[in-house]
This record gives C-alpha cells, sequence and structure tokens, in this order.
C-alpha cells in the first residue's frame, strides 16, 4: 500500500516517469482520478465528515450504486445535509418509494434546498395536487432552479395563466433549451393578425428563441427554425438546420430538406431524404415520392407511394391515388380515392370529384361537392360555382361565387367580375378586376383591360408608315401582353397600333401571328399590309384565308383583285361571296360589282 500510495503521489507530481508506451489512455486515467477521490471521500466520511459522506454518495447515485449510496445518504442527512436529504429523497424514488422521497425532499426544501422543491412539485402534480405542486415548483422556481421554473411554468399554462409566460421566460434566458422552443412556439402562435410591426417583432424573438434551442440540440427547434430561414429566402442556412435536425430524427425536417433540394435541382439527394422521412411515417414526404415517380412514369411505385402517405394518415394520399387513376382513364377508381379524401375533409379531392360527375353528366350530384368544397376555401371550387350556375342562367348566384373566388385572387373569375361590372356600367369596379384578371395572368382579362383604357384615351394623330415609333400608351402594354400570351384579337389590334405609328415591320408581325393562329381580321389586315408594300399575289393568299372563314371584306378585295386581272368569273365569285358575308356597306359594292362584272361577261 505505501508503494502504491507514493507511486500515485508520483503521478501527480509527474516526478514519476513511466517507460515507453506503457501511458494509460485518458478513461484510465479518469477512472484512476475518480477511484482516488472516491478513496479519499471514503477515508473522509469514516472519520465523521458530513459533506464527504453527501458527495460520496451523490457520486455513488450517479453511478447507479444504490446500495452503496444509501448509507452514505443517511447518515449525511441526520447530519443535516440538505443536498443529501435530497438525493436521498431521489435514492428512494428510484428504489419505488416515492412517499418516502416526498418526505426527505420536504425535509430539504423546508431547508432551503430548490432541487428538492422542484422535486417535490413534480411528485405531487403527478398526484393531481396542483396547489401544493405549485406552491413547492414555485419555492425552486424563485431560487433561481431551471427545473423548477421550467415545471411552474409548464404547470400555469396547463391552467391557462398569464404567468406561465414569466417563468418559461426565466427558463429560457437560463438555457433550458425545451422552455425555449416552448416560448418560440408561443410566440409564433401571437404574431397571427394584427399590427404588423407587432407581429413582426414576434417573429423576430421567435427566431431568437429557435436558434437558441437548436443550438442545444433540440431539433423540433431546429425544424422551426430553418422553416423561418426558408419563408425568408435564406435557402443555405435553413438546409443547414434542416439537416441538423434530420439527422437526430426528425421526419419533417428530412421531408423539408427533400423539397429544398429538389428545388434546387437535385432531386436524387432529394428522394434520399423523402425516403428517410417517408420511412419514419411521415406522409408528405411518401406523397413526394409518389409524385416523383409518377412523372417518371413509374406508376406502380408512385401508388404504392400514395398508399403509403394515406396509412400514415395523410389525405393528400388518397387524392393524389385518385389524380393518378384520373389519368390512366380509372374514372371509378377516380371517384372512390376522391370521395375517401373529401368525406376526410379535403378540399381539392372534393372539387376534383365534383368535376369527375360533372363531366359525367350528373350536374345534381356534382353541386353539393363543389359547394362543400368553395366553403372549406377551394378557390377553383367557389369558380367552377360560378361556372354551374352561369350555365343555369342564375346570373346573380354566379356572380356571387365568381367574386367569392375572385377575392381570393382567381384570374378567371375576377375576369368574369369585372365583365359583369363592364355590363352594369360601373367602369371602376371592372377596371379593378381585370386588372387583376390581367395581373394574374389572363390573357382576356389583358385584353380587355386594354379595350377599356383604350376607350378613355383622345385620338392621336395619323402617323405615316415609317416615321418614328413614339412611346408606347398603358393600354398598349396591356394588349401587347395579352398578344405574348397568344390571344388573337389583341395580336391584331397590336397590329393596328404599331402600324399607325408606322412600324409596318412591327405591324405585319402581329398581324401574321394573329393570322396563322386563325384570326381572320389578322390575315385580311396583313392582306392590306402586304399590298400597300406592292406584294399583291401574297396579300391576295392572305385574303383568300380570311374570306372562306367569312370575312366580308377580303372577298370583296379578292373579287377586285380577279376583276383586275381580267379573271372576271372567279372575280364574280368572290363578289357573290361577298355580297352572303356582308356587312351592308360591303355587300352594296360587292353587288355592284357582280352586276358589272355580269354585263361585262354578257357582253
Amino acid at each position: 500500500m505505501d508503494v502504491m500510495g507514493d507511486k500515485a503521489t508520483l503521478f501527480e507530481t509527474g516526478r514519476f516517469v513511466q517507460p515507453a508506451g506503457t501511458e494509460p489512455a485518458r478513461d484510465e486515467m479518469a477512472d484512476m482520478g475518480e477511484a482516488a477521490e472516491e478513496t479519499r471521500l471514503a477515508l473522509a466520511a469514516q472519520s465523521g465528515d458530513v459533506e464527504a459522506a453527501s458527495v460520496l454518495g451523490a457520486m455513488l447515485l450517479r453511478r447507479g450504486d444504490l446500495d452503496g449510496a444509501e448509507p452514505h445518504l443517511r447518515a449525511a442527512t441526520a447530519a443535516g445535509d440538505r443536498a443529501a436529504a435530497n438525493n436521498l429523497g431521489v435514492l428512494l424514488h428510484q428504489r419505488g418509494y416515492p412517499e418516502e422521497a416526498a418526505g426527505w425532499w420536504r425535509i430539504a426544501a423546508v431547508a432551503g434546498s430548490a432541487a428538492a422543491a422542484h422535486a417535490l412539485g413534480r411528485h405531487h402534480r403527478e398526484r393531481g395536487d396542483e396547489p401544493a405542486a405549485e406552491y413547492w415548483l414555485r419555492q425552486s422556481a424563485e431560487q433561481g432552479h431551471v427545473l423548477g421554473a421550467y415545471a411552474l411554468a409548464d404547470l400555469l399554462e396547463h391552467r391557462g395563466d398569464v404567468g406561465a409566460e414569466h417563468w418559461m421566460r426565466a427558463a429560457a434566458e437560463r438555457g433550458h433549451r425545451e422552455a425555449a422552443y416552448r416560448l418560440a412556439r408561443a410566440l409564433d402562435r401571437t404574431a397571427g393578425p394584427g399590427e404588423e410591426s407587432g407581429a413582426d417583432n414576434a417573429v423576430a424573438e421567435a427566431e431568437q428563441w429557435y436558434r437558441q434551442a437548436a443550438a442545444r440540440g433540440h431539433r423540433r427547434a431546429a425544424l422551426h427554425l430553418g422553416a423561418i430561414l426558408e419563408k425568408r429566402g435564406e435557402l443555405k442556412e435553413a438546409g443547414r438546420w434542416y439537416l441538423t435536425s434530420a439527422k437526430d430524427g426528425e421526419p419533417r425536417a428530412a421531408c423539408a430538406l427533400g423539397f429544398l433540394l429538389r428545388d434546387a435541382g437535385d432531386t436524387e439527394s432529394a428522394a434520399v431524404w423523402w425516403l428517410r422521412a417517408a420511412q419514419e411515417g411521415d406522409g408528405n414526404a411518401a406523397n413526394a415520392l409518389g409524385a416523383l415517380h409518377a412523372e417518371r412514369g413509374e406508376t406502380q411505385t408512385a401508388e404504392r407511394w400514395y398508399r403509403a402517405a394515406l396509412s400514415a394518415g395523410d389525405d393528400n394520399g388518397a387524392y393524389n391515388l385518385g389524380l393518378l387513376c384520373a389519368e390512366q382513364g380509372r374514372t371509378a377508381q377516380a371517384e372512390q380515392w376522391y370521395r375517401r379524401a373529401a368525406y376526410a375533409g379535403h378540399r381539392e379531392a372534393a372539387n376534383a370529384l365534383a368535376i369527375l360527375l360533372l363531366q359525367g353528366g350528373d350536374t345534381t350530384g356534382a353541386e353539393p361537392w363543389f359547394s362543400k368544397a368553395a366553403e372549406a376555401g377551394s378557390v377553383d371550387a367557389a369558380f367552377n360555382l360560378g361556372i354551374l350556375y352561369a350555365g343555369r342562367g342564375e346570373e346573380e348566384m354566379a356572380l356571387r361565387w365568381y367574386e367569392r373566388a375572385a377575392s381570393a385572387g382567381h384570374a378567371e373569375a375576377a375576369l368574369q367580375v369585372g365583365i359583369a361590372r363592364l355590363r352594369e356600367g360601373d367602369e371602376q369596379e371592372a377596371e379593378r378586376h381585370l386588372r387583376c384578371a390581367a395581373g394574374g395572368g389572363s390573357a382576356e382579362g389583358a385584353y380587355r383591360l386594354a379595350t377599356l383604357l383604350d376607350a378613355r384615351r383622345p385620338p392621336e394623330p395619323a402617323h405615316e408608315l415609317g416615321e418614328t415609333v413614339q412611346e408606347k400608351t398603358e393600354c398598349e402594354e396591356w394588349y401587347e401582353r395579352a398578344a405574348s400570351q397568344g390571344h388573337r384579337r389583341a395580336q391584331v389590334r397590336v397590329g393596328m397600333l404599331a402600324a399607325a405609328r408606322g412600324d409596318v415591320v412591327e405591324a405585319a408581325r402581329w398581324y401574321r401571328a394573329a393570322a396563322e393562329a386563325g384570326s381572320r381580321n389578322g390575315a385580311f389586315n396583313l392582306g392590306l399590309l402586304l399590298a400597300r408594300e406592292g406584294s399583291e399575289p401574297e396579300a391576295a393568299v392572305w385574303w383568300t384565308r380570311a374570306a372562306d372563314a367569312g370575312h366580308g371584306r377580303a372577298a370583296l378585295r379578292l373579287a377586285l383583285v380577279y376583276a383586275r386581272r381580267g379573271e372576271l368569273v372567279e372575280g364574280q365569285r368572290w363578289a357573290d361571296r361577298a355580297v352572303v358575308l356582308g356587312p351592308a356597306e360591303v355587300a352594296e359594292r360587292a353587288g355592284r360589282l357582280r352586276d358589272a362584272l355580269r354585263e361585262e361577261l354578257s357582253a
């Protein structure tokens, strides 16, 4: 023993040098140090040192050596050590003697132990004695015990007490990660409708607490922090937090990371994370995998994942199965899946079911599903109800649903409201809705807005072809937007405005686009432009196309062309056609030309 004691002393002073390769590992050195400390405490406890007995009992308790810890803790407790009394309570609680444990905790708590007050408060709460629980937890919290503050906040929050936030904040400020997370969630909930600056402040503070909890390893906090950053456009940092959370086993974070990777173009990595999340029961990830396989044409695999999503409780799985069956022409199965999702409250499934029924001629069956979907917030269903009522001639009801869809940003619904307001003579409201429709991508909305603005502007002086192009007006910009979306009447109008500015090339481009898309006015105007430029044969080709589509003026122009060439029979044929097509002034001129050609032919 003397040698071992001397050897230990030499190790501590560093004067004992070991042979090479015999230096103990760090864990071994730590174990040796702990053993030496335990020996020292045991010797001190045997000599009557109360503090040593308390510390030794706590050391053995942490190690799980309950039999070894109990006599030391009881001895220290008997000598009045409150920490020992608290630890004795912990030991007895672990042995399955909660009431005896509570007795020792009470002794320690009365003596001023915040940890014992916390344990005693938890004990009373588990037994349903909330007043006693609150008393002891408050004692613990007011002494600065972080677990006591958190437990008190949890109790008060359960009761709906406004004081809960104060103690949750106190626990969070002292580093309790669950308290920081719950405080952030509470701030998130308060950052709803209201004063914008106040909401922004709440979101900013919530982000700080999420960040603190996430930094301490709270995986759900990391998930929510990632969502905040993604919404703000800070995708790189959002991805880092999603990854941290996903690696800690949070399936929602793995799913979100998958969507982030997909949007970045890395579908293969996205699929890996979706698979991981789906295997852990995330229905959203299973749906994402199903959609990915459906895009690749792997319908059987897609169906398997959609079914997995449904099994995970995600009604989108049934809806997606309905979409998949509908695309394959399996109408009966599609209806079955749509109904399942719709009965579960899936609004888009209800809308899809109604459309399916409507396509099958079941208007009566479709209407209630449109109504359910619209009442649940489906914008498309509200628009479809408008179409349904308009088809029956119930314009007032149709307008009501169009207005509802338009208020939610539905462009085509806004167009219908705008048209209705124009019929009523309310140009101001009509313009407002037409602007919404045009801004939402409706080509017809852009065209009608342009015609409304066009009718208001004063007439401009005429331009000669080839003059310098002047600055475009707002109405022309809307015409061009509609024209670029393939709106034929807008293309003709843009061509006319370009011609009025003297821009022959631009005018011809738009006339040709309209004509090739089937516009008879576009074909006629292109013919006029070509004839003016000296290309009458090509002009006649376009006039023929326009006349064949029912354009009377184009037929009259063809009659004149053939008459000038001396092809009187062909000229008479087109003159007859122009008389039939009209309008009145064209029919009158064509009639005179036809009669003249007849006289010439009979002479």
